[in-house]
C-alpha cells in the first residue's frame, strides 16, 4: 500500500518533469519495412527504419527473432535516432524478424515485424520436361517453374536455337507472375522447343530452364471440370477455347476447395485433381482505444480482426507479453483488468496475427488518482434563470476516486424536495424558480484523498413574453404590409428578434429586397414592400434572449392574376375558324374567372383579341372556337387568364398554322385610270393585301366596255402585285369614256368585283402654244414670267397646266431648269436667280399625254444685287417713352441698286413676333409703351431687294437705365454729348 500512495503522490508531478507541453505515448510514424538485400551487393550497410513521436520523446531498442539486440556485444548493429544499422550484413547472422521498440514514462510500444532476406535463386533442376502436345488452332500453356529463389524474377523464353526471345504479340504472352507461356490458337510454325530464362536483378542473376517440346497433335480430347464437394461452379468462371485453362475472376473464399479436370477421347480418360485454398491476412475490425479510469475501476478493452485462416490474439503491455493472473483476464480479444492501481498504467498493443501476417493496435491506459479539483471546472459564476423556469447547475470536479457532492446555499446545507434535486452526476436541478432562490451556492466534493469548494450565483430574472404576435394575412401582390412582433421583457436583458420565412432564416443584413425590420428595442415588426406571389408561406417571429428562445408563427397569402395558362393546342383549323384547348395555369390563390383568346399573324401590329364560340369563356372553359380568321393567313394563338385581382401573363404561343383557302371576297378599291398614251385605256386600282388574298394563285379580273356599249371586255391580272393594268386597241379614240371594273380570283374561284368606275383613255399631247408671254425683272434674284391661257377642244388638245423654261442664253442647251403650273394659273414667279443677268424663258402647256409646243422665247435683265454694307453709326435716344434712332445713308458699289428706303425691324426680348417699320429716311422715331428690353436692327430696302442688317441692338427697359444719354452704337461703341441733334421723321409704337 505504501507504493501505491507514492504513485498517487508523484502522479500529478509528471508533466512538470517533461517540461513544455502535455505527455502522450509513443506513436509509430515510420515502422520497418521488409528488405530483401543481394548477397553480393556492393553495400555494406542495411538502414531498418524506424521513428515514433510522444512527450517526451521515445528512447529506441530493436529486437531480432524476438531476442533483444545487446548494441555493446554486436558490433555491427548500431542506432541511428530510431533507426537499426546494420554493417557488412551476412545471410548466416542477420537473416530473420526485426522489430523495433520506442519507449517514454508513459510505457512502450512495439512495432510490425519486418523480415530482412538475402537474394538469391538455384539453378532448374536438370531433369526432362515431358512433351506437350496441342492441336492446330487451340490455346496452351508452357509452364515455367521458377527454382527456389527470394527476391522479384523477370521471365523470358526461347524457341528452338533461336537466340532471341519470344516476342509478345496477339498470340503470346508471357506473364510475369508466374513465368508461363501462352500461346492462343497453336499453328503448325510454332511447333518446337520452348526454353523458360529467370533473372533476379537483385541477386544480379539469371538461370535457364530445361526444354519443354511442343508438338501438334491430331486427336484432341474432350475436357471438363467439377468440383469435387458437389457445389456448381461459380457462374464468373472462364474456360479456354479447349477447355483446358479455368480461369475463376475475383477469387472469393467461398471459390476455394478441390477441383477435378477429365480430359478423354477414344483412347481413354485421365483425371486430374487440385486444392484452391483461400487466405487473407488479419485486417481490423475493432481497435483498442485510450482509456482513462479511476484507481479500483475495472478495464475492459476488446480488438477484433478477421482474415483466413482466423488471427489468434496476444496483449503486450509496454512492449512485454502480457499474461493472465489474478486481477488480469485474457481472452483471444478480450482483456479485463479489475481493481485497477496506478502500477497498471502503460502502453498496451494486442496483437492480431495469422500465418500471414502480424498486425498491431495501440492504445494508452492512464490509471488516475487524486483529490477532487475544481481548477478545470469551476461552478459557472453566474447561472441566470427566469422566473418559473427550470435551472441546472452542474458540478463536476476533477476527482479520482468520484467525489462524493453535497449543496449548501449561503451556509444553508441543501436537502432535497419537491423543487429542488440533487442528481447522479452531482448537478443541482431547481423547479419553478422564484425570486426567493437568488442567491450563492456551493458545490462540496470529497473523496479519500481530499476536499473541494466552487461558489457560484444565481440570478432569477423576469420572464419574455410575446405581447403582438405576427397574425394571418390576405394581401394582394404589390401591396406592401407590416408582420407585428412585439414583446415585454426584463430590462436588463438584451432581445434578439429573427425572421424566417418557410424555415429559412431572413437575412436582414444583406438588404434583402423586400424585406425590412421596423421597430425599437422591443419591437421587432417585419415590413415587406412590393409583396409578390413567391411571398406567400409561413413566416415566424423568434425572439432570443441569453435565457430562453420563444417563437410565434402566421401565414400570409399572397393573391395575384393568374399565371400563363399551359400547353395550348391547335385542334381543327379550317378557313376562318380554329379549334383551341389549353390548360389552366396556377390561379395564384385568386379563382380564374375568364379566359381570353388573342390571335397574332405576319400582317397584325402584335397581338390581338379574337372572337370565340362561346363568346364569355368563363374560368372553367379550357376549350374554344376561335371564329372570325382570314383564310390562308398563317395564325398563332395565345390564351390569357384573369381572376378578381386582374389579367396574368399570357400563355407561350401556339405552333404557326396556316388556315385553310377560299374563295377571296374583297374587291379592289379606289380604280381609276386615265392618261397613257393615244389607243390606251389606263386602269389603276388599289392592290389587296397579302392578308386578304385568301389562297395561292391570286390574281385580278380588269372588265371594260365603251360608255352605253353592252358587252364586257374581260382580262385576267396574274400578277398578286399589280396594281395597273393598260388596255390597247387602235380603235380607242382619245379621252372616250369607259366602265371599268376590277375583280378578283385565286386557285378556289373568282371572288367580288369592284363597283363601276367611269375611266378615259389616253389623250395627245397639246396641239397649240401660248401666246402674249411677258416676263419682267422683279429683284436681283427673282422674275415673273406671265402669259394668256390656251383656248381648248378635243381636237387641239386638253391643257392641264403650263410648263416654265428658263435659261441664260439663247441656246436652250444651257437651260437652268423648268417649273410646272396645273390648272389655269397663267403666271409663275422665278426665284433664285443671279443679279443682272439675262435670261431668256418659254411656256408650253401640258396634258397626260406629254407636252405641247414651247413659245417664242421672252428675256429680262435681273435687277442689280442689293447693297452689301448694312446701315452703320446707328444712335439711339430713350426719353420717356419716346425711342429715337439715327443711322448713316448707306452707300452703295457700282454694281449694286440704289437704296430706296430702309426697314427697322423690332421686338420684345421675351416675345418672337417682329414688327417691321419702313421709312425713306435714316431716321424713325418709335413710342415705347412698356418697360421691356427691346431688340432691334435695320436693314436697307433697294429694287434688288433687301439688303445686308445691322448688328441686333439691345434697348434696355427705362428702369435699368441709370441716367439719360445717347448711345451709338458702330465699330466702335461710345457715348455722344446732349449737344448732339436728332431729327426724327417717323412715329411708331412698340407693340
Amino acid at each position: 500500500m505504501r507504493l501505491l500512495w507514492k504513485l498517487v503522490i508523484l502522479l500529478p508531478l509528471i508533466p512538470t518533469c517533461a517540461g513544455d507541453g502535455l505527455w502522450s505515448r509513443p506513436v509509430f510514424v515510420q515502422e520497418p519495412q521488409d528488405v530483401i538485400f543481394p548477397l553480393d551487393s556492393s553495400k555494406s550497410e542495411i538502414i531498418l527504419n524506424c521513428a515514433a513521436n510522444g512527450n517526451p520523446l521515445p528512447r529506441y531498442r530493436w529486437k531480432r527473432n524476438g531476442t533483444d539486440i545487446d548494441f555493446t556485444m554486436s558490433y555491427h548493429y548500431r542506432l541511428d535516432g530510431g533507426h537499426l544499422a546494420i554493417s557488412r550484413p551476412h545471410t548466416d547472422h542477420d537473416t530473420g524478424t526485426y522489430q523495433c521498440l520506442a519507449t517514454n514514462p508513459l510505457g512502450t510500444i512495439l512495432s510490425r515485424k519486418a523480415k530482412l532476406q538475402f537474394a538469391y535463386i538455384e539453378e532448374f533442376e536438370t531433369k526432362t520436361r515431358s512433351t506437350v502436345s496441342v492441336r492446330e488452332g487451340q490455346g496452351v500453356v508452357l509452364l515455367c517453374g521458377p527454382p527456389p529463389h527470394v527476391g522479384d524474377l523477370s521471365y523470358a523464353w526461347t524457341f528452338n536455337d533461336n537466340p532471341l526471345y519470344v516476342q509478345e504479340d496477339n498470340r503470346r504472352f508471357v506473364s510475369q507472375e508466374t513465368g508461363n507461356l501462352y500461346i492462343a490458337k497453336v499453328e503448325p510454325s510454332d511447333v518446337g522447343n520452348y526454353t523458360c530464362f529467370i533473372t533476379n536483378e537483385e541477386a544480379q542473376r539469371s538461370v535457364q530452364g530445361p526444354p519443354t517440346p511442343l508438338v501438334q497433335r491430331t486427336d484432341v480430347p474432350d475436357i471438363s471440370w467439377r468440383r469435387l464437394d458437389g457445389g456448381l461452379l461459380p457462374g464468373k468462371v472462364k474456360y479456354s477455347k479447349s477447355k483446358a485453362i479455368l480461369e475463376i475472376p475475383n477469387f472469393q473464399q467461398e471459390d476455394e476447395g478441390f477441383y477435378e479436370c477429365t480430359a478423354g477421347n477414344h483412347r481413354g480418360r485421365n483425371i486430374a485433381k487440385g486444392q484452391l485454398i483461400f487466405y487473407a491476412p488479419p485486417e481490423w475490425e475493432q481497435k483498442i482505444q485510450n482509456t482513462y479510469l479511476s484507481i479500483y475501476d475495472s478495464l475492459f478493452w476488446e480488438c477484433k480482426a478477421h482474415g483466413k485462416p482466423n488471427p489468434c490474439y496476444t496483449w503486450l503491455k509496454n512492449g512485454d507479453h502480457l499474461n493472465p493472473e489474478e486481477r488480469i483476464q485474457i481472452e483471444n480479444g478480450t482483456l479485463i483488468i479489475t481493481m485497477l492501481n496506478v502500477s497498471d498504467s502503460g502502453i498496451y498493443q494486442c496483437v492480431a496475427e495469422n500465418k500471414y501476417q502480424t498486425i498491431y493496435a495501440n492504445a494508452e491506459l492512464k490509471v488516475l488518482a487524486s483529490a477532487p479539483n475544481f481548477s478545470k471546472n469551476p461552478i459557472k459564476k453566474k447561472s441566470v434563470v427566469q422566473v418559473g423556469g427550470d435551472v441546472a447547475v452542474e458540478c463536476k470536479p476533477s476527482a479520482f476516486p468520484r467525489a462524493a457532492i453535497a449543496w449548501k446555499r449561503g451556509t444553508e446545507t441543501l436537502r432535497q424536495s419537491k423543487r429542488v434535486y440533487l442528481l447522479e452526476d452531482g448537478s443541482l436541478k431547481i423547479y419553478n424558480v422564484t425570486r426567493s432562490d437568488a442567491g450563492p451556492y456551493t458545490c462540496i466534493a470529497t473523496n479519500q484523498f481530499g476536499i473541494a469548494k466552487s461558489t457560484g450565483s444565481l440570478i432569477v430574472k423576469e420572464r419574455t413574453i410575446i405581447t403582438m404576435p405576427p397574425y394571418k394575412m390576405d394581401v394582394t401582390v404589390g401591396e406592401s404590409v407590416v408582420l407585428p412582433c412585439q414583446v415585454s421583457h426584463d430590462p436588463a436583458i438584451e432581445v434578439l428578434f429573427v425572421w424566417s420565412f418557410n424555415g429559412n432564416v431572413i437575412d436582414l443584413k444583406k438588404g434583402i429586397t423586400h424585406f425590412e425590420r421596423i421597430g425599437g428595442e422591443s419591437v421587432g415588426d417585419l415590413m415587406i414592400r412590393n409583396i409578390q406571389l413567391s411571398h406567400s408561406g409561413k413566416y415566424m417571429c423568434t425572439v432570443q434572449t441569453t435565457l430562453e428562445i420563444l417563437s410565434a408563427v402566421a401565414d400570409i397569402i399572397v393573391r395575384g392574376p393568374p399565371g400563363p395558362p399551359e400547353d395550348v393546342r391547335v385542334e381543327g383549323i379550317s378557313s376562318s375558324t380554329s379549334q383551341l384547348s389549353w390548360k389552366p395555369g396556377p390561379d395564384n390563390n385568386s379563382p380564374i374567372q375568364i379566359f381570353t383568346v388573342q390571335t397574332r399573324t405576319p400582317f397584325s401590329l402584335g397581338w390581338q383579341a379574337a372572337s370565340t364560340v362561346p363568346e364569355i369563356l368563363n374560368g372553367k372553359t379550357y376549350n374554344a372556337t376561335v371564329i372570325g380568321l382570314s383564310p390562308w393567313v398563317e395564325y398563332e394563338f395565345r390564351v390569357v387568364a384573369g381572376n378578381s385581382i386582374g389579367i396574368g401573363e399570357p400563355s407561350k404561343p401556339s405552333e404557326l398554322l396556316r388556315t385553310k383557302a377560299s374563295v377571296p371576297v374583297v374587291a379592289p378599291t379606289n380604280v381609276n385610270g386615265g392618261g397613257g398614251s393615244r389607243s390606251e385605256l389606263v386602269i389603276t386600282w388599289e392592290s389587296i393585301p397579302e392578308e386578304l388574298q385568301n389562297g395561292e394563285g391570286f390574281g385580278y379580273i380588269v372588265m371594260l366596255r365603251p360608255v352605253g356599249s353592252t358587252t364586257w371586255i374581260k382580262e385576267r391580272v396574274v400578277s398578286v402585285e399589280s396594281s395597273k393594268f393598260i388596255y390597247s386597241n387602235e380603235s380607242i379614240n382619245p379621252l372616250s369614256p369607259f366602265e371599268v371594273k376590277v375583280g378578283v380570283y385565286n386557285s378556289q374561284g373568282e371572288g367580288s368585283m369592284s363597283t363601276v368606275s367611269i375611266v378615259y383613255s389616253g389623250e395627245d399631247e397639246p396641239q397649240l402654244a401660248p401666246r402674249g408671254i411677258f416676263v419682267q425683272s422683279v429683284s436681283a434674284s427673282e422674275m415673273e414670267v406671265s402669259w394668256n391661257a390656251i383656248d381648248w377642244n378635243r381636237n387641239t388638245g386638253r391643257v392641264l397646266g403650263y410648263e416654265v423654261l428658263y435659261w441664260t442664253d439663247d441656246s436652250k442647251e444651257s437651260m437652268i431648269g423648268k417649273i410646272r403650273v396645273s390648272g389655269n394659273v397663267t403666271s409663275k414667279n422665278i426665284t433664285g436667280l443671279k443679279a443682272n443677268t439675262v435670261y431668256f424663258a418659254s411656256v408650253r402647256a401640258y396634258n397626260t399625254a406629254g407636252t405641247g409646243p414651247s413659245s417664242a422665247p421672252v428675256n429680262v435683265t435681273t435687277k442689280k444685287s442689293p447693297p452689301s454694307q448694312p446701315p452703320a453709326n446707328i444712335a439711339w435716344k430713350l426719353t420717356n417713352s419716346k425711342l429715337c434712332l439715327n443711322w448713316e445713308h448707306v452707300k452703295t458699289m457700282e454694281n449694286e441698286s440704289e437704296v430706296l428706303g430702309y426697314k427697322i425691324l423690332y421686338r420684345q426680348n421675351r416675345q418672337s413676333k417682329t414688327h417691321v417699320l419702313e421709312t425713306n429716311n435714316t431716321s424713325a422715331e418709335l413710342l415705347v409703351p412698356f418697360e421691356e428690353d427691346y431688340l432691334i436692327e435695320i436693314r436697307t430696302v433697294s429694287d434688288g431687294g433687301e439688303g445686308s442688317s445691322s448688328e441686333e441692338i439691345r434697348i434696355p427697359k427705362m428702369s435699368s437705365l441709370s441716367s439719360r444719354g445717347i448711345q451709338v452704337l458702330g465699330p466702335n461703341i461710345h457715348f455722344l454729348s446732349f449737344a448732339m441733334i436728332f431729327s426724327c421723321f417717323a412715329v411708331q409704337p412698340l407693340i
